[in-house]
């Protein structure tokens, strides 16, 4: 009948979920189980701690600074016996005096420093490689020393032995006059003596193996290039070799401050001489002083106990070189 119909209004489809169920603990108890404890804070994504731990482990992943160093000098494959000399001053000295250079590593450029220019063009007529490097390269390969932007590398020293440097100054018409150290095993004296020996006209500095410092970096360095210009014996047993070198004719003179004769008053300095200078604070040994036929002091002040061995052994040396050039002016 008309107007006795009703409007249908929204039909719910078959399979709806709304409308009632039979309980609703289920729902409920989903709700209230959460999503667990709650995490800690440096594992929490976006949390500053933990983008501070996310940094922390890329850098522990990261090589250590001194491994990566090690990696670097292993790259390079230094030869066993080869020597890495450093500095400006060091490197130029020692290409100007003809060591022999194997390669040049450079991280600076050589166009404002004519020192460096010198180095490449002795490296340029020995055929040994520049190589161009990082500053992180050079500490690599100099261990840490202060390197100046330039380093070289130089094969590994060639000794003598105390009859040739005997020979050798005979063979060039000059009076003999070596250096021997007694178990002086700082490489500063050394290079400091090799130096001076150069200075005063010396023809060699005398070594034993045992006990005593080789020819390395900082000799090289400290040398300033004299350890390529004066050669250097190293001998098994450093008493024989004295006693061998008297044999030849030679006087030796050990450095001591417990004696009442000085260098200065030698009047034997014209004579072949070898002149032996013990450790700092040891002195000489009791074997190597008893093979010496004299022994001489420097005079010091009474406020200082001793001389450094390369200190001493400068002063003897200018001091027989001073009293030669006299003899021979008067001769």
């Amino acid at each position: 009948m008309a107007g006795n119909e009703q409007y249908p209004g929204a039909r719910r489809r078959p399979g709806s979920k709304k409308g009632p169920t039979k309980g609703s603990g289920g729902n409920r108890r989903r709700g209230l189980e959460g999503k667990g404890p709650t995490p800690k804070a440096e594992d929490r994504v976006g949390h500053p701690k933990a983008r501070a731990k996310a940094r922390a482990q890329a850098r522990a992943a990261q090589p250590t600074r001194a491994k990566q160093l090690e990696m670097i000098r292993r790259r390079f494959e230094v030869p066993d016996g080869y020597e890495i000399v450093c500095g400006r001053n060091a490197v130029a000295e020692a290409a100007r005096s003809g060591a022999p250079i194997s390669r040049v590593f450079m991280a600076v450029s050589a166009e404002s420093d004519d020192r460096l220019g010198a180095v490449i063009r002795r490296a340029t007529l020995l055929g040994a490689p520049v190589l161009e490097t990082t500053k992180l390269d050079l500490e690599a390969l100099t261990e840490g020393t202060v390197h100046q932007g330039v380093a070289i590398e130089v094969p590994a020293y060639e000794y003598v032995t105390a009859l040739d440097l005997l020979e050798r100054s005979r063979m060039l018409g000059r009076t003999p006059l070596l250096v021997a150290l007694d178990q002086v095993t700082d490489p500063h004296n050394l290079g400091a003596v090799t130096r001076s020996a150069g200075a005063f006209g010396a023809d060699g500095v005398i070594i034993p193996e045992r006990r005593s410092v080789g020819v390395n970096a900082t000799v090289w360095k400290v040398s300033a290039g004299a350890a390529a210009r004066v050669p250097v014996a190293r001998e098994t047993n450093l008493v024989r070799a004295l006693e061998k070198l008297k044999k030849e004719g030679c006087f030796v003179v050990g450095l001591d401050g417990g004696t009442d004769t000085l260098v200065e008053d030698l009047t034997f300095a014209d004579v072949p001489l070898v002149v032996v200078t013990g450790a700092e604070g040891a002195g000489l040994s009791r074997l190597v002083r008893e093979t010496c036929d004299a022994i001489a002091s420097i005079p010091i002040s009474r406020t200082v106990e001793s001389l450094n061995a390369a200190v001493a052994t400068g002063i003897a040396l200018y001091e027989v070189d001073r009293l030669r050039r006299r003899q021979a002016a008067q001769a």
